[in-house]
Order: C-alpha cells, then structure tokens, then sequence
C-alpha cells in the first residue's frame, strides 16, 4: 500500500475526476502527492488565490491497487519528453495514448515560469532543462481515471495548522 496526499480547500472522501483546470502539468486527472508536505503547500497556495473564507484541507488516502497491472506514464526527471508533455498539456493538447496514471516532477510556480520563457521563445530546450535541474522539484501521482481512483481509499482530511 501507498500513502497519499490530497492539497485541497474542501473534504474529498471520494475523488473523482473533475478538474477545471485541465491545462495542468499532465491534463485533467484526480492529483496526489507521496509528500505530505507538498499538499500542505499546495492546500496553502490554494487557499490565498481564492476567496476567503476557503479552508485548507488535507487528505489522506491509501493506495491498494498494484501499480504493476495498470498503465503507467512515469517521468523520472524533467528531461525533454517531459517538458513536451507538461507544454501540450498546459496548452490542453490531450494525450494521444491512455493512461491510468501519469507519475513525474511538478512544474511548480518557479519552473512555471521557466516553461513560460520557453514557450515563448526566450530559452530553449536544453536551457530550459538546465534551469529544472537545479530546482528542487517534488513529485506528483495523478490518476487518469475513476477505475484506478476507486483504489483510493480515504483515510482522513485535516485541516492545515491543526494536529494531523
């Protein structure tokens, strides 16, 4: 089993696939972390772009399915292949290929910014993976669709500043 976390502003007992924003790193999907810090983070930046009076939520899933049997895009680095992916996606080019889950380094608002200056023409593609690698980058699990989501299964959701 695998320990997940869930940044958020409400409870999500049951994730579903619902994004707005579905020019996200890897596209629309249900987005989860292996670090619990990263979700705080996150649940924190959430909170502050929106409207008060928001709360932020973590929460806790684990993860029963075998990894092994499911469809698995997994980007170890951010090398090339994935910065093609994440700029498609964020452009809302769909994936041609199914995936049950998409695994790899979050394009986090410093690296967002990096992307931009590649998109727009002001660095290429190995200046812009060079500037990645001296970035800290955390990893994302994002699930594809409602089947693997129904491995999820909901632990608890905490409020961020009080006892997890």
């Amino acid at each position: 089993m695998m320990k997940l976390f869930h940044g958020s502003n409400v409870i999500v007992e049951k994730p579903r696939i619902i994004n707005r924003l579905k020019t996200l790193d890897f596209g629309e999907g249900f987005y989860t972390s292996e670090n619990e810090d990263q979700a705080r983070e996150f649940t924190l930046k959430v909170v502050q772009r929106r409207n008060p009076p928001l709360q932020p939520i973590v929460n806790c899933y684990e993860f029963t399915m075998d990894f092994s049997r499911l469809s698995v895009l997994r980007f170890d680095v951010p090398d090339e292949k994935w910065l093609d992916f994440v700029v498609d996606r964020r452009k809302g080019i769909p994936s041609a290929e199914a995936y049950d889950i998409i695994t790899g380094p979050v394009a986090n608002d410093d690296v967002f910014g990096t992307i931009t200056l590649y998109e727009a023409g002001q660095l290429d593609k190995q200046g812009a993976i060079q500037k990645f690698k001296v970035k800290l980058l955390r990893n994302q699990i994002m699930f594809c669709n409602q089947r693997v989501l129904d491995g999820l299964v909901f632990i608890k959701s905490y409020r961020v500043g009080e006892t997890a």
